[in-house]
């Protein structure tokens, strides 16, 4: 006779667990917000439920499932998160009028800590920084929900199709042709659930340098040698996207606050697993946040930046609302 397990049980051996499912409910939903708010949820339902568990799956594959059921029951009632480019409209010229709209859910970026990407984990399947990529998040976003919920459980957790028919509730054949539509559709993108996250080259490094040092110098026209061709930028909430090296410095030089030297500074923090960064604003002599920056590498030249205005992420990512005078962006 074995001994029924206790809530303690679960305490102990569910909390390791968090950040990685965290990750799981992020790439569900493309918010870190929202994501966090249904971990709590995950941890609260298998909580009462813990007594009913009678071990025939490991504790983490219990875990996912709880997890999963309760992103497809919040997203029944929540629209897809995208970027701006995901809005189906063209490019826009830098000389347009901006618009803003509050009204969409827009994509989030996550703080790799969070997700448990951390430079200090081990490398595991489940928080490897290939998953969480910017814009593999953003391409997730345009499948229907349980599809996402199907191409995640065996691409990136490595489920069996009959163990994912199980968490999402449908046949192991339904799971084997939603996977199917899922993976042609995710082949027409860039990057692929396949793609490994290489680490920076020394000439990405450097071309890393020189993109901050033009925001800090104020030398915006330098930009446009450390873009790809088809670069694009994107800034929710704002819904136009930009394409094109000179598309890019002509409306950061028209529209961006900064007018002179010193006054944006660029703080680095790891989100998506990328390079990122804060950037921070000079109002009344104070630098004040003012938004995140996602950067993305095609080869050699930066292929898309992301640039976040909501405020509270910087409270998401740890950051403070001003800088000291001495703080700067590092190497």
């Amino acid at each position: 006779m074995t001994d029924k397990p206790t809530n303690e049980d679960f305490l102990r051996q569910a909390d390791p667990m968090r950040r990685e499912l965290l990750a799981h409910c992020y790439r569900m939903t493309g918010s870190v917000h929202d994501a966090e708010d249904l971990v709590q949820e995950t941890y609260f339902r298998a909580w009462r439920a813990y007594d009913g568990f009678e071990g025939r799956s490991s504790l983490r594959t219990w875990l996912y499932r709880i997890a999963t059921t309760t992103c497809l029951t919040a997203l029944e009632s929540r629209g897809r998160r995208p970027l701006p480019t995901g809005l189906g409209a063209p490019s826009t010229e830098a000389t347009a009028p901006l618009v803003q709209d509050h009204e969409v859910p827009w994509l989030e970026p996550v703080p790799d800590a969070l997700a448990g990407a951390g430079a200090d984990d081990p490398a595991t399947i489940v928080t490897s920084r290939e998953s969480i990529r910017l814009a593999l998040i953003a391409v997730l976003q345009h499948l229907p929900p349980r599809q996402r919920a199907v191409v995640i459980l065996r691409d990136v957790l490595r489920w069996k199709a009959a163990e994912v028919a199980e968490a999402v509730g449908v046949s192991t054949a339904a799971v084997n042709s939603l996977h199917q539509r899922a993976r042609a559709q995710l082949k027409e993108v860039s990057p692929t659930m396949d793609d490994p996250v290489e680490p920076l080259t020394p000439e990405q490094r450097d071309q890393l340098d020189r993109y901050v040092a033009a925001f800090e110098s104020y030398d915006i026209d330098s930009l446009v040698h450390l873009f790809t061709e088809d670069a694009i930028w994107e800034m929710p909430p704002f819904v136009g996207w930009y394409k094109g090296p000179r598309t890019i410095v002509e409306l950061v030089k028209g529209r961006c606050p900064a007018e002179k030297a010193g006054d944006l500074r660029l703080v680095p923090i790891a989100a998506n697993g990328q390079p990122a960064y804060a950037l921070y604003h000079l109002e009344g002599g104070v630098h004040r946040r003012f938004a995140l920056m996602v950067v993305t590498f095609s080869g050699e030249h930066i292929g898309h930046v992301g640039m976040f205005f909501e405020k509270r992420l910087f409270d998401t990512f740890g950051l403070p609302e001003t800088l000291p005078a001495e703080a700067s962006a590092t190497k």
